[in-house]
């Protein structure tokens, strides 16, 4: 069988034009809180986007309103062209979702809950050809024959990951779908979501890895309580934070002997502590040692590197920035 995977017929050039997701001054309540104030996003079709931010910060009830599960308190929401509202039941039928908990039957072997997703979805005699082809492509054989109560939580993500592309969907929600996978099934799932927007599948994906986020996504959002604290390419927020950072492993009690102010400090462990700090380029950093030298503080270990996703959200939480 062929290693291309199967998913509904499209072309990435011709739609990638077309916005896929499309959130417009979104506003959910709960119990007199916002847990989504003002959010606005768009995603165009075939890409991915990834939405992060600390728990509490709205990722979930973001997820739970684009795949019908949660009515919005005001503002306009479409997928792939329909209304979330007014055409709830037409979304349904053209998005797939992967949620922080499989949704499967626990009785029912691996193949049987797929197939039985396929007849859900109007297949008919294809459900049991679709479930062959998920099989195949996410290299379920030793799982299909196993009932999903008798598996781990990360042999469960994996067939759920498979239920949800049961329908060939068209926008693919993964809400945190890594979780408890091992980092081989991980990268497994990433080649999967490549291949999926390459064919022209729009992925909104949520997760806690930084790294999936840096790895997967064309456009980030982050939120923070309920509104967009930063958005923009991976690249981009990256440069929200300076040109370089500057970590170091020093004694904890010559903390107090720096002259200059850490943006974070962790113990590594009784004795010692990492700190860093966030310079604009390559000669600040260099400045930032040679204090380190003045002030008379030993370092055992020493990295200067370019940001990362965790110190854009260590930005982010320090400054304050806006979108």
């Amino acid at each position: 069988m062929s290693n291309e995977f199967p998913t509904a017929v499209r072309t990435a050039e011709s739609t990638r034009t077309v916005p896929a997701v499309v959130v417009e001054d979104l506003h959910v309540t709960y119990g007199g809180a916002w847990a989504l104030d003002g959010v606005d996003i768009g995603v165009q079709t075939g890409m991915t986007l990834g939405v992060l931010g600390h728990n509490g910060a709205g990722k979930t009830t973001l997820i739970k309103v684009l795949t019908t599960l949660l009515r919005p308190t005001t503002g306009r929401v479409r997928v792939d062209g329909l209304d979330v509202v007014a055409d709830a039941t037409a979304v349904r039928r053209r998005i797939g979702v992967t949620g922080q908990y499989a949704g499967l039957d626990e009785f029912l072997t691996a193949r049987e809950n797929l197939e039985l997703v396929g007849r859900l979805a109007g297949l008919r005699a294809g459900a049991r050809v679709r479930a062959g082809e998920l099989i195949d492509r996410l290299g379920l054989h030793d799982l299909a024959s196993r009932r999903i109560g008798e598996l781990s939580g990360g042999s469960r993500r994996r067939v759920d990951l498979a239920a949800s592309l049961v329908g060939s969907p068209s926008v693919l929600f993964l809400d945190e779908p890594t979780t408890g996978l091992d980092p081989l099934a991980r990268t497994a799932l990433w080649e999967v979501v490549d291949e999926l927007t390459a064919v022209g599948t729009t992925v909104v994906l949520t997760t806690q890895y930084l790294e999936e986020a840096d790895r997967l996504a064309d456009h980030i959002v982050v939120l923070n309580q309920g509104r967009v604290a930063a958005r923009g390419t991976p690249a981009e927020l990256k440069r929200l934070v300076g040109g370089k950072v500057v970590t170091a492993t020093i004694p904890a009690y010559r903390l107090d002997r720096l002259t200059f102010e850490p943006d974070t400090a962790h113990p590594v462990d009784a004795d010692r502590i990492r700190i860093s700090v966030t310079a604009g380029d390559a000669m600040t950093a260099t400045d930032v040692v040679a204090r380190l030298v003045r002030d008379g503080v030993e370092v055992s270990e020493l990295d200067i590197t370019s940001p990362s996703l965790d110190d854009v959200f260590t930005h982010l939480a320090l400054q304050g920035a806006n979108s």
